[in-house]
């Protein structure tokens, strides 16, 4: 087979097989009948069954063709939408958009990938691997990515596109965290002043908090769920509240790590706790350099128009490829829209043309001595 092979119908028809099969990270029981699925789709195309991995209740799958991996293919087939959504959101194509519950994020992506790799008469080096906790923030395949990734020249994830098919060539890294804030309780009527206000410590870490952002270097910190007390009359012993941190480099991530595990209390007697930290590394612009070259390289002997390349602020698991040192570009998959909204949807028109590229630039890459070696 060769990519003149790819067929627009074949991989509708693998959408719709993957949509209407859904797969709520939360719910393993969904992800373990979709992995049977990915499975079974993924064996008729490829003609080799994947290698199941379940890692603390999830499952994960993962093809290996040839010896080592000199690229490795990226997606996920677990999404945030709950066992239901598919009988208001169905399934549909209309004028040319594909709608329904992941589908952009990132079903047609993971069917773009099987394809490619389908039409590929030689795929020695190739691999693929489908998580089944990503959107969750990959807690039990990270390490499996890691692991998959490790020594290979390239790192191709299928998420979705940026806005007009932009591709992904920086993401920020992600550190999350939560910080709790131990007082002392007591009566608020009778003798507030023998407690210690967990709520008032939270004000004041919560600020300090928020004043780590650095905009003009692009790093976000941000204050978002908090909790504190138990009753109206009584001094709060324990408080706590959650930070999502966003920052473009390595630098940025590691300061602000260390600038919240510093954090002292202003209350005399109150304590703080830290749990969290680094959750995605970032994927910097070096990483994706050379791949996006080769990117418009190989689009430019399909025919195809120039590619922009942007930064994002949101993770994905190319952020742990590039973590590791491996080149990784992302943003493959789809052109469209609505992640994670009611609105989601794929442009069909941008589905076979980008299964080709994606094709040809894996059997590129695979035949490669290195990335941005001719």
């Amino acid at each position: 087979m060769t990519q003149d092979t790819v067929r627009l119908a074949d991989i509708l028809e693998t959408i719709q097989t993957l949509v209407e099969c859904e797969s709520p990270s939360d719910d393993h029981t969904a992800v373990a009948v979709s992995a049977d699925l990915v499975a079974e789709l993924g064996e008729s195309l490829l003609g080799v069954a994947p290698e199941r991995i379940v890692i603390d209740g999830v499952s994960h799958l993962r093809w290996n063709f040839g010896g080592a991996t000199r690229v490795l293919l990226v997606a996920h087939h677990d999404t945030v939408w709950p066992m239901g959504t598919l009988g208001r959101l169905p399934f549909a194509v209309r004028d040319g958009v594909l709608t329904g519950p992941g589908s952009f994020d990132m079903k047609t992506g993971l069917a773009m990938a099987l394809h490619a790799v389908a039409a590929m008469p030689d795929r020695d080096g190739v691999s693929i691997i489908v998580t089944g906790d990503e959107e969750l923030g990959s807690p039990s395949s990270r390490a499996l990515i890691e692991e998959s990734a490790r020594g290979a020249r390239a790192a191709l994830v299928l998420e979705a596109s940026a806005d007009g098919g932009a591709l992904k060539i920086e993401r920020k890294g992600v550190s999350l965290y939560e910080l709790v804030v131990h007082g002392r309780a007591s009566h608020a009527g009778l003798e507030p002043e023998k407690g210690i206000n967990a709520s008032v410590e939270l004000a004041n870490q919560l600020l300090a908090v928020a004043a780590l952002s650095d905009s003009e270097l692009g790093t976000s910190v941000t204050p978002t769920v908090a909790n504190s007390g138990t009753t109206g009359n009584t001094v709060p012993a324990r408080a706590s509240f959650k930070v999502d941190v966003r920052a473009r480099t390595s630098a940025e991530q590691q300061r602000v790590d260390e600038e919240i595990r510093a954090l002292t209390p202003v209350l005399p007697g109150a304590t703080l706790e830290v749990i969290g930290g680094v959750n995605r590394p970032v994927l910097e612009r070096s990483s994706s350099e050379a791949l996006f070259e080769r990117v418009q390289e190989t689009a430019a002997q399909l025919g195809l128009e120039p590619f922009v390349g942007v930064a994002v602020g949101g993770a994905s698991d190319g952020n742990f490829t590039a973590g590791i040192g491996v080149p990784t570009l992302d943003g493959l998959g789809a052109v469209g829209g609505g992640a994670h909204a009611e609105s989601e949807h794929v442009i069909v028109e941008e589905i076979e043309p980008r299964t080709r590229l994606l094709g040809a630039l894996v059997a590129n890459l695979a035949g490669d001595t290195e990335v941005g070696g001719r």
